[in-house]
């Protein structure tokens, strides 16, 4: 057996060693008691300092590489096992604790909201309300399902749109909608679970979209973002919505920007709001268009909050090593800006007024709304001198 459940590890009362191999940063932020942290890559080259005469258990992010190393360090003649759902395993009992307890619960979402409104008013609040009035998100009379893919940018967007409900000035209704496209049972409940701790209404809906793109050769994730965007469309429509509300935020913008420059040799920014094409008369939105990343980290960090990271299957393996996508190429836009930025403070507001500060006649080609291709040539001979 290479794995065994955390209750499992809980009713083993041996002398038992429990490590953490996530990084040492996650690892120092919150750890399971008594838990000692030996990273996931340096396992084997330590093998010498775990004991064979005692159970070894293993916490990790998620994900199968773990399971391997397991099954190394068995052979040896260690008793080691894997911790099923890894660190999200620990964070479902410790949720559950919470909300079993009623007025521990209700106090909990009260400290978590008054955060929303008091603490974090300046970087979060007052951005999120600031990028309705400006791009116009919400009309009254609209009815907006609030995709909640259970991270931590949904799950903020979510306790807004509820805030703005109770005290907002539009007359709007709100589905908070959540859909299942094939999650593994540790990530689902962990949705579940921290719903009912921040006590929002979800409506859930199951899709097989993990399992159609699971055969797709390369990275299918193109094809399984197209085809989740498609099934909240539907759902959407289907109670009555108009439009559907999704957790982009200013760093998701400015890392958009910047990728289409450098991988896609064009100049486009991930818009605040779009119609959709496919579906007539529903609209996209984008709420914490304004709001950066580092500030949601913080609040979730301050109310001692956890939401599960990517939870498709095709990432998980790099997932249980990394905790995060560390391969792909919004990774690297991401460590790109950061480096800039630590060398000019103004590099990230930059970049996402460039697409506001667009001069046509400074622009080789470009192309409207049709599509239609206008290149500088075509009226230069037309055009005054500077």
């Amino acid at each position: 057996m290479l794995s065994k459940t955390i209750e499992e590890m809980i009713a083993d009362t041996s002398d038992k060693v429990v490590i953490d191999v996530r990084e040492p940063k996650d690892f120092n932020k919150e750890t399971y008691p008594g838990a000692i942290n030996i990273f996931f890559s340096d396992l084997l080259s330590r093998k010498g300092e775990l004991p064979k005469d005692k159970n070894i258990y293993l916490m990790w992010y998620g994900g199968k590489n773990v399971e391997k190393i397991c099954e190394e360090l068995q052979l040896l003649g260690y008793s080691v096992y894997s911790i099923e759902g890894g660190y999200y395993s620990y964070l479902r009992l410790k949720i559950e604790s919470v909300i079993e307890d009623d007025e521990e619960a209700e106090k909990r979402c009260k400290d978590i909201e008054r955060s929303i409104i008091k603490k974090f008013r300046k970087e979060i609040w007052c951005k999120f309300t600031k990028a309705i009035n400006e791009y116009e998100l919400i009309k009254d009379g609209d009815k907006i399902a609030v995709c909640i893919s259970g991270g931590k940018d949904s799950m903020i967007m979510a306790k807004l749109f509820q805030e703005l409900a109770r005290h907002g000035k539009h007359n709007f209704e709100v589905v908070f909608l959540v859909m299942n496209p094939g999650y593994n049972s540790i990530n689902y409940t962990t949705i579940l679970n921290n719903a009912r701790l921040l006590k929002l209404p979800i409506t859930v809906f199951d899709s097989d979209i993990f399992d159609v793109v699971a055969d797709v050769d390369g990275s299918p994730c193109y094809l399984c973002a197209r085809m989740r965007r498609g099934a909240l469309y539907n759902k959407a429509k289907e109670l009555g919505c108009n439009k559907i509300a999704l957790g982009h935020h200013f760093d998701d913008v400015i890392e958009t920007i910047m990728m289409g420059m450098l991988y896609g040799a064009q100049m486009q920014t991930m818009m605040p709001k779009l119609h959709s094409t496919n579906f007539e008369g529903m609209e996209l939105i984008r709420p914490l268009y304004l709001i950066r990343e580092e500030d949601i980290i913080k609040w979730s960090t301050y109310n001692g909050l956890t939401f599960i990271q990517c939870a498709c299957r095709f990432t998980e393996n790099v997932t249980s090593s990394k905790g995060e996508e560390n391969n792909s190429k919004r990774a690297e836009i991401k460590q790109l800006i950061k480096e800039l930025s630590e060398k000019s403070p103004y590099i990230e507001m930059n970049i996402f007024r460039s697409v506001e500060n667009v001069n046509l006649n400074t622009v080789i080609a470009y192309k409207d709304n049709n599509g239609e291709k206008h290149h500088f040539l075509d009226d230069y001979d037309n055009l005054k001198g500077e």
